[in-house]
Formats: structure tokens, sequence, C-alpha cells
């Protein structure tokens, strides 16, 4: 390879991506998105839209990515079509490929777009770039097949135009980025959470080894902020679009309204796939006996007019809130369907009470693979935006201590340190 060849550290994250160049000297460079009419901004949301032009006589199909793409979808949501949660599917055997107008897409070519396009918008061609992109202890998903997620990421890549293509767990990777600042060899244990995944690894550093790392245990799960946002939408809003009415069939017993739609709803990458002739047809046939079908017609309305992605901006910035605030008021609006909801930090917190259980099992597991008491952590390090969540970061404080356990580049130190990995390699 030759040595000028630019190393970069891809952070290719189920809500945000990052891009991180890493320089001859050491030092790294955070590579930052300009999108029309939005800030600069060091992470670009992992969104990809298309639409329909046309131009004299043709029909051509464009394409957005980031702020870019939801600025495109909401511009016309009927006639464009969003992609999102690529990441999440990557292990799942079910899903191959989706239709976007009359093409079917394949989701490594999906994922190639979106990465095309990010190489765009920080103007660089994968063709001349060596890229350490980062991978899940544990993908995303119902039974994930992780030799398949990662074969799928790699492939995406590989189909993207990038021709040197490393993986490294990210986990890891977040754990180089902190050792930056060790002067003693030290024990860490790295908590990244991210959208639809989290990972814990314990790993060994010594500084008197620069770019190596002895890793020593490795869990994770495939649930993180996604799941946050699905208990709040689960608890307060689903209640009021149906989820508990009921509905008859030619005069029979009242069953209960599919639970199906109301999973779909909870999970903002499903709820855009609900918007089928076969699934509308269904829903407005329910609603013709539903037990309440104002409710039931809110719902139908949100998925027609393709308004999930205004709720789930909704419920994300509750759910901020609450990291910072004892409480907070859930507050969203389409046409009749209104929501003014206040949610307590507590409340939030008890919702939450099983996924806070599944992350300590997999603490204790990490530490099982390492064959090490918690004693034996010198330092934690957390990352993602999910451990600023006050309940996250208690797990840590109450078994580590609050001395030992440090934050810090939550959104961009996976991408960082998978450049300083590229770097040492």
């Amino acid at each position: 390879m030759p040595t000028n060849t630019l190393k970069l550290g891809i952070d290719f994250g189920t809500t945000n991506s990052v891009v991180v160049l890493a320089h001859p000297d050491g030092k790294t460079e955070t590579l930052r998105f300009t999108f029309p009419d939005h800030d600069v901004s060091d992470t670009c949301r992992t969104l990809l839209c298309f639409w329909q032009d046309e131009v004299g006589s043709r029909i051509m199909q464009q394409e957005a990515i980031g702020a870019a793409a939801i600025d495109a979808y909401l511009e016309d949501p009927a006639d464009s079509r969003m992609i999102m949660s690529m990441k999440s599917y990557l292990a799942q055997k079910s899903f191959r490929e989706t239709q976007v107008f009359s093409r079917r897409l394949t989701l490594q070519t999906l994922i190639a777009r979106f990465l095309s396009n990010l190489m765009q918008a920080v103007q660089l061609d994968p063709k001349g770039v060596h890229v350490t992109v980062g991978r899940p202890v544990e993908f995303a998903g119902d039974y994930p097949d992780d030799a398949l997620g990662e074969e799928r990421l790699r492939e995406s890549f590989l189909a993207a135009g990038f021709s040197n293509v490393a993986l490294a767990w990210e986990p890891e990777a977040a754990g180089w980025r902190f050792a930056q600042r060790l002067s003693e060899p030290t024990t860490i244990l790295v908590g990244d959470f991210g959208g639809g995944t989290s990972d814990f690894s314990v790993m060994r550093f010594d500084p008197q080894r620069p770019g190596h790392a002895e890793p020593l245990g490795h869990a994770g799960v495939g649930i993180a902020g996604d799941q946050f946002d699905y208990r709040i939408i689960n608890t307060v809003i689903a209640p009021l679009l149906g989820r508990d009415c009921t509905y008859r069939v030619m005069g029979g017993e009242p069953l209960p309204v599919p639970i199906e739609w109301y999973a779909s709803l909870g999970r903002w990458h499903r709820l855009a796939l609900m918007r089928t002739p076969q699934t509308l047809r269904a829903m407005e046939d329910v609603a013709r006996t539903v037990s309440d079908p104002a409710k039931l017609r809110a719902l139908i309305d949100l998925v027609q007019d393709q308004q999930g992605q205004a709720l789930y901006r909704a419920v994300a910035s509750a759910k901020t809130a609450l990291s910072h605030a004892p409480s907070t008021e859930l507050c969203f609006k389409h046409r009749s369907f209104t929501v003014q909801h206040t949610i307590t930090r507590a409340e939030f917190e008890s919702w939450i009470a099983p996924d806070l259980a599944q992350f300590e099992t997999a603490i204790d597991q990490a530490l099982a693979n390492a064959n090490l008491p918690a004693t034996a952590i010198d330092r934690v390090f957390l990352t993602g935006g999910t451990s600023f969540v006050p309940a996250v970061r208690r797990l840590f404080t109450n078994r580590f201590g609050e001395a030992r356990v440090d934050m810090g580049g939550e959104f961009v130190s996976v991408a960082e340190g998978l450049a300083l990995m590229n770097q040492a390699a």
C-alpha cells in the first residue's frame, strides 16, 4: 500500500455516521458535513432519501443523505422514499432487498449509495482511501447472524468503491481513543452505546507500547437508544393510537387490534414499511368496527402522511430533555391527533428498567470473558448518546465508583479510535 494513501476511520451507525481522517503525525481530524440551511456538523444522520424529478421529458431519480435527506423527504413525503436504520438489517437473513420506485435494491446497494454520498460530502474518493470500519460486538435484530452482518458490511463498503477495508470492534475503537490520555498501564472497560446496539469491551493499554492494545473480553446486546425511544412510544403514544382497542369480524366476539402495527410504530425504521396498500386496506377494514375509531384513524393518518420522522423527533427530544431535567413535556400534533404528556425521569427509568438489566448482564459477561473482577478495572469510558442517560451512567458509577468513570467525544470517539487503529496498522 502506498505510504501516501489516506487513512480513515468510519463509524457507520444506526442513527449517525462519522468520518475521521488519521494524519501521519498521529493526530486525527473529524471531517465535517455541510448541508444547505443546516449548521456544520461532525455527524451525518444515517438516512438515504430517493425521489424523482422531471428533467425535460425524462424522469430522473435523485438521492440525498443526512439532513438533506430529511429536507427532501419533508418537502414531498408522499412521492419520496426514505431509507432508515440500514445497519439494523445487516444481520437479518429475512431482509435482502426493497423496492425503490421501479427498482429492487439490495441492502448492500442501499448502504453503498449512502457511503458514496458520504464520501462526496467530505470530498474524498473512496478508491484512494484505506478505511477501518466499526462493527458491533453483537448486531441488532432478532436472532442476528453476526457472520452475515460482517460479510454484508464489508460488501457494502467494497460496493461503494473502497478497495481496502478493515473491520474492528466499535468498543475497542473507543478504547483506543480514550487511551491517548493515559500515562501508565491501564485496564479499561468501554461502554459504547449506539442507536441499535450497545457494546462492552475490556482492554489493556500500555503507553510504553503505543499502537498496541490487548483485548481481554467483549460482550454486546442488540438494544440501545432506539429501544429507549420505543419504551416512550409504547407507553405514551401507542394507547392513544388504538393499541388497546378491539374490533369485530361479522358481528363476532371482540378481537384485539393487530399488535404488529404497534410493534412497527415503536421502531422508527419499520413504520414507513406499513405504508403499503395491503396494510392500509387491513387498517381501514379494522377501523370500520373498532371500539374507538378516532384513535385508529389517527394511526392511519400518521402512516399515510408519513409522519413517523416527525413523531420520532418529538420522542427523541423528550428523551434528551430527561437527561437534564426531572420531567419534560412530550408534545406532538398531526391533524386532529394531539399529544401533550408530562413524563418524569422516574417514570422513564421504570420503563427502561428491563433494558438496563440487559446492560448489566452484558457488563457481567464482558468481565467474565476477560476473567477479571470489577475491582481489576482501572478506568471506565462511556461513549454514545445513550451514555448521557443518568440511569445508564449510574450502572457504572454504582459498580466502579464515580472517580473511575469518564465520558467524552460521545458521538465521535468510535470513529476517532478507528482512525487511530488504522494509523497504527
